[in-house]
């Protein structure tokens, strides 16, 4: 009988004529949580009537309890449950699903004796730091404000920034053991609702273990998880992220991750950083020319080194020619394993110095470049000139604003180079050929990945390699296709009355 009568509570189907006896919700809590020793319990006396207070002590902050739950109960016992005036946020429960679920988010769940309603209260224990600049994305003007691990403080900073009735916000769990909270929020009224449409029906087909961070969801909601190029913006800056909204785009955040995925993005998004609208027009402009020139610098100078020297060699000017044979002829490796062997290297002592503590990896990454790049070049075994290509690239990959585009060119490199050691400069225009042509291919939530050159858009032009003046960018991304183009009506009219 006992047993039937769990059953029943697990398939949510109690009445709020089932009369539970103390006992049994108690038993039935243990049980679903294995007995875990973190599974407190407080005896209480309400009204002559006996109860409990459940709570997990890891996730609920037991002062809290005692000042929003214990105080109140005690000053106020002579009054119904419903109306003593606790200082907490406080919902009824009618089933006990209801009260796991509100225990494994951090709440505590009051059961009494003879009540048909337990209460849950909002007891969580506060783990989320304070908010700093994000070390990927640092900037010299503007905000300095990053997200944190907690998506309720993540989303306060955007409504205090967003302060609309349309910013909607549409929350779901994902992971069948995480149980993680994750939040889509896009602005009503201007954001593509096919978009939205889009994004529901992938996020509602995930079924999966688990869901630490975002990163788990790209692969799952992105169109060609197998290309090299990012689908997905990521971004732990506020200020970008609500601009981004403000574009008529989607944003996801997750709990327990300071990073927000913004999404459908092009290409040149990654390349385009808070600094370029915060300076002046020409400052923001040739930067961002830098970064996205940096982009295919990083690409190609490795690949043109090697095949200039093995193809194309009456192409270097006399002045440096004598200079170029002298550094490459006693060497005993063809140029593509100088490239393989120096550009691996300098991946290690990179890969080197993130994973170490922060100063023991910065002494890594310049002493050991430096020993190792001098003993190298001392023994001969490669050129002084390709350590200096293989530097220059690697320092033009460090100049890109995203750190997933940064690391796709510094991967791309290497077959561009097997390419241009077999073929020489018709290898490197083959695999020009086919990274355009891919990136043509790609979308983005089903937005053209390679816009606006592809398909090509003259407007969007004023805000992809260059910037033009703010009070020029009169229109949103024709690509996203929102309710509401204009982003500025008669921008800069004072001019015309001073007139």
């Amino acid at each position: 009988m006992k047993q039937a009568l769990f059953e029943k509570i697990k398939n949510d189907q109690p009445s709020t004529n089932d009369d539970f006896t103390l006992d049994t919700r108690v038993e039935f809590i243990k049980n679903s949580f294995c007995k875990s020793e973190d599974l407190l319990m407080i005896p209480i006396l309400y009204k002559e009537m006996k109860g409990v207070i459940v709570y997990l002590a890891t996730i609920a902050d037991s002062e809290k309890i005692q000042e929003s739950i214990l105080f109140p109960f005690i000053k106020y016992r002579e009054l119904d449950i419903g109306d003593i005036p606790f200082t907490t946020e406080t919902q009824s429960k009618i089933n006990l699903s209801d009260s796991i679920n509100a225990l494994l988010r951090g709440n505590s769940v009051v059961v009494i004796e003879g009540s048909e309603k337990i209460f849950s209260f909002n007891t969580k224990k506060d783990f989320s730091r304070s908010p700093k600049e994000p070390d990927s994305e640092k900037t010299v003007r503007g905000s300095h404000i990053g997200f944190v691990e907690n998506l309720s403080t993540n989303i306060g900073f955007i409504r205090q920034g967003i302060e609309n009735t349309n910013l909607r916000i549409i929350y779901h769990r994902k992971g069948q053991y995480t149980n993680t909270k994750i939040a889509v929020m896009y602005i009503e009224g201007l954001t593509n609702p096919n978009l939205i449409k889009t994004l529901e029906e992938r996020l509602q087909t995930i079924s999966t273990d688990m869901t630490f961070s975002p990163g788990y969801l790209e692969e799952l909601v992105e169109d060609m998880p197998l290309s090299p190029f990012p689908h997905i913006l990521y971004t732990e800056r506020l200020d970008r992220t609500i601009a981004q909204l403000i574009e008529g785009r989607i944003v996801i955040l997750s709990e327990g991750s300071a990073d927000a995925l913004v999404l459908p993005v092009s290409f040149f998004s990654f390349f385009q950083t808070t600094d370029d609208y915060n300076s002046r027009i020409i400052t923001g402009s040739v930067f961002r020319l830098l970064r996205v020139t940096s982009f295919f610098f990083s690409l190609l100078l490795p690949a043109l080194y090697i095949a200039i020297i093995g193809f194309h060699f009456e192409i270097i000017p006399n002045e440096i020619l004598v200079l170029v044979k002298n550094s490459v002829e006693n060497i005993p490796f063809p140029p593509l394993i100088e490239a393989m062997i120096t550009a691996f290297t300098i991946e290690l002592i990179r890969e080197a110095g993130i994973r170490l503590p922060t100063p023991i990896g910065q002494t890594i990454g310049i002493v050991g470049g430096l020993i190792i790049g001098d003993a190298i070049v001392s023994a001969g075994l490669i050129s002084n000139v390709m350590v200096i290509v293989i530097a220059l690239t690697s320092i033009s990959s460090f100049t890109i604003a995203s750190y997933e585009m940064s690391n796709t060119v510094r991967l791309l490199t290497f077959p561009i180079m097997v390419l241009a050691a077999s073929f020489g400069f018709v290898g490197i225009i083959f695999a020009l050929m086919f990274i355009i042509g891919h990136l043509c291919k790609l979308e983005s939530l089903g937005t053209p990945y390679f816009t606006p050159i592809a398909p090509f858009n003259l407007q969007g032009l004023k805000d992809a390699i260059i910037r033009f003046p703010i009070w020029m960018l009169k229109q949103r991304p024709r690509e996203l296709r929102v309710k509401n183009k204009i982003r500025l009506n008669r921008p800069r009219r004072w001019e015309k009355n001073e007139k």
